[in-house]
């Protein structure tokens, strides 16, 4: 793919959404740290059901620790690897009172050496807490950029070092939004929802996908 091509893209998916963010319900860089944390494996809805009864009672890392991890198992039971997550958490924020004075370190080193949180969950909270252009790959992202051929890789990795590559500063904000929105809705994994002619893909004449699946209804 080209690189005319590719700015086609972004400008596309920027005029149809200017202002993307995760749809991850947060508050601050703690809450959406702990989202992203338990989004793992998960869906946003499932989360923010269940920390919309979480953070009205805990919302910074001393008081989720007072608040204990059977009870954060209570109230993020609903959510997969629920055992594990609640134990990540309480050594999040033991971490975060003894070495970053209760607050979210901006910084990836810190922020990866945190338990459960790898290289995604970083880029996250540094792209939408604070505002970095990084990109953060997760499996849609991944698969729209294979898909569509804007960025081919054999891993997230790959793909995310190509978008650092190929994606002008202008974009990469908002870039993994956007791509993030149209995999979770639009480019699919099963039966991607090709065909502009009925409002489906906003991109779909720009793709170098061989195999598209056009709708007709």
């Amino acid at each position: 793919m080209n690189k005319q091509k590719r700015i086609d893209i972004l400008t596309r998916l920027r005029d149809n959404n200017p202002t993307p963010t995760t749809e991850l319900v947060f508050n601050s860089p703690f809450e959406l740290l702990i989202s992203v944390l338990l989004s793992a494996q998960a869906t946003d809805i499932s989360v923010n059901k269940a920390t919309a009864k979480l953070y009205p009672i805990a919302n910074t890392a001393e008081k989720m620790l007072a608040l204990g991890i059977d009870e954060i198992k209570h109230y993020i039971k609903t959510i997969g690897l629920f055992n594990t997550k609640a134990e990540n958490i309480i050594k999040t924020c033991q971490i975060l009172i003894d070495k970053y004075n209760n607050q979210v370190p901006e910084n990836r080193e810190a922020l990866e050496s945190l338990p459960g949180v790898g290289r995604k969950t970083a880029n996250v909270v540094l792209n939408t807490a604070f505002g970095w252009p990084t990109i953060a790959v997760d499996t849609h992202i991944f698969r729209v950029c294979n898909r569509t051929n804007f960025a081919p890789g054999k891993n997230v990795i790959e793909v995310e070092q190509k978008l650092l590559k190929v994606v002008p500063i202008e974009f990469k904000v908002d870039c993994h939004h956007w791509f993030i929105l149209h995999g979770r809705y639009t480019c699919i994994a099963r039966k991607p929802r090709c065909g502009s002619c009925c409002g489906s893909c906003i991109i779909e004449d720009l793709c170098e996908f061989n195999d598209k699946q056009y709708l007709t209804t």
